[in-house]
């Protein structure tokens, strides 16, 4: 890791086939630690279940509100300013409940990969 500002261009957000539009903060070879990246769920919709495969993940909540599920914890509300923290590989979710879009910040420890990233079917959660 080196000293750098990173600006993240908003015309780089894209369709993520879990359900949600994704924007890149970092998420650098050069620096393996952790990855950051803005998640954005619409109103009413809910990301799939997965899991991060060896790869701890928290949920900064900045926008809207929602439930979120992770492992073997009932849907639990959240809302701007709560965080969620899931250790590497427990299956989570997030639904959007609001009337605005869900805005959170993912941070990935270490960095994600396309690699890392499980989709789990229906009945698979646990």
């Amino acid at each position: 890791m080196k000293t750098a500002v990173f600006h993240p261009d908003e015309g780089q957000e894209y369709w993520f086939h879990e359900g949600c539009h994704i924007l890149e903060v970092c998420n650098r070879e050069d620096d393996p630690d952790v990855s950051i990246a803005r998640a954005r769920v619409a109103p009413g919709a809910t990301t799939h279940w997965h899991r991060l495969e060896g790869v701890g993940e928290r949920y900064l909540i900045v926008q809207g509100a929602g439930l979120v599920e992770t492992g073997s914890l009932k849907a639990q509300p959240v809302a701007s300013g709560d965080l969620v923290s899931i250790p590497p590989d427990t299956p989570q979710r997030i639904h959007n409940s609001g009337k605005i879009d869900l805005i959170f910040y993912a941070i990935c420890t270490p960095r994600f990969t396309p690699a890392c990233y499980h989709s789990i079917e229906a009945g698979e959660t646990s």
